[in-house]
């Protein structure tokens, strides 16, 4: 535990949170909607600091993050606690907890410079915070991305993007890549089923791109929910408009999880044709998750439309661009950060 650096003291010994748009105003003994963040006697305290509930190395391709540094591993953590209350969340066990019941100590403590010894040990070129929402976890976060950079380990968010303007500095001058997730594309969807808005998710999203941090967007298509030709394409336009063309969109494939079971698995044809969609708004590289094998997970050159990274699942298993990443066919270029990793390993280990 640890008092929270962004907050404010208001009158009576209340205090506002200042993390997430929904800036919860805190009574004393009371705790905020991600329950990680409580009021004792008029000072805010994150019950989270340094409790990691999962440490594991996996392929920065499994964030999704396709287009920075293809192949590399990541040392991925995470906490307790969530921002929004998607009813679906296929890590519910660990994003639904509340940090006020939940018995903490059977968590593992680190410091931030144990996760850097860590990702030094294993050769881990970056952290990732993932698994569930590293923005209720931000002074840890923070932290530990400062204390990555002093040692050239970069830090990447895979996160809801539901921060408050007050924080979006901070962020984006202390990560170098973020895997923002989009629910759908209605304000009413947002608010009926996640508890949160859309309009500060695309401003985090649009704000973190103009300030040089890497984006990719995941659109996770639930049917009956969001999958509509028409919104799918409203969100494909915005994609264009804000992110450009050259940002990597996600279409992943809804399983039943947690709250929601009332909708089937996301059927291929329903992604193929959110892909064709996205293709048709001229964005040059969507993909198709949750699906190993489809050739859609592959990266295809926007000029000569050849097959320049293959994939399977998370792993690379065709490389067809030359050191400079220009697509080895027609010379043009693809848009990655950073190089290809020396070799993908076949098996990821856990710590």
């Amino acid at each position: 535990m640890k008092e929270a650096r962004y907050y404010r003291v208001l009158k009576n010994k209340l205090v506002q949170c200042t993390i997430c748009p929904r800036k919860c105003v805190i009574k004393p003994s009371e705790a905020g909607f991600c329950r990680t963040r409580v009021n004792m006697d008029g000072k805010l305290y994150s019950l989270v600091y340094g409790v990691v509930s999962s440490i594991a190395i996996d392929p920065v391709e499994k964030k999704p993050l396709f287009h920075f540094y293809p192949g590399s591993p990541t040392l991925s953590i995470s906490t307790v606690g969530c921002t929004f209350r998607c009813p679906w969340c296929q890590n519910w066990h660990i994003s639904q907890a509340d940090a006020t019941k939940e018995d903490l100590s059977i968590y593992d403590n680190y410091g931030p410079e144990d996760i850097i010894e860590y990702a030094r040990r294993t050769q881990c070129p970056s952290i990732s915070i993932t698994y569930n929402e590293p923005i209720v976890w931000l002074e840890y976060s923070i932290d530990v991305a400062k204390l990555a950079k002093e040692n050239n380990i970069m830090t990447i968010f895979v996160t809801n993007g539901y921060a408050s303007d007050e924080v979006l500095d901070e962020i984006a001058s202390n990560i170098h890549a973020a895997n923002v997730d989009i629910k759908c594309f209605k304000e009413e969807t947002y608010r009926k089923y996640i508890k949160g808005d859309l309009k500060p998710v695309l401003e985090f999203t649009e704000y973190m791109k103009k300030k040089g941090v890497h984006i990719e967007t995941t659109y996770l298509i639930i049917p009956g929910l969001n999958d509509s030709n028409e919104e799918i394409r409203q969100y494909c336009k915005w994609h264009y408009e804000h992110l450009g063309p050259e940002t990597p969109l996600h279409f992943s494939r809804f399983y039943p999880q947690y709250k929601y079971t009332e909708a089937p698995p996301t059927p291929t044809e329903t992604l193929e044709r959110a892909w064709k969609i996205a293709k048709e708004e001229g964005l040059y590289y969507v993909y198709l998750g949750n699906v190993p094998g489809h050739s859609y997970e592959n990266t295809y050159c926007p000029e000569c439309g050849k097959e320049v990274i293959g994939r399977y699942g998370f792993y690379i298993t065709k490389w067809n661009l030359d050191e400079q990443n220009r697509c080895k066919f027609c010379g043009a270029k693809i848009h990655i950060a950073g190089e290809k990793w020396k070799e993908t390993p076949r098996y990821w280990w856990f710590l």
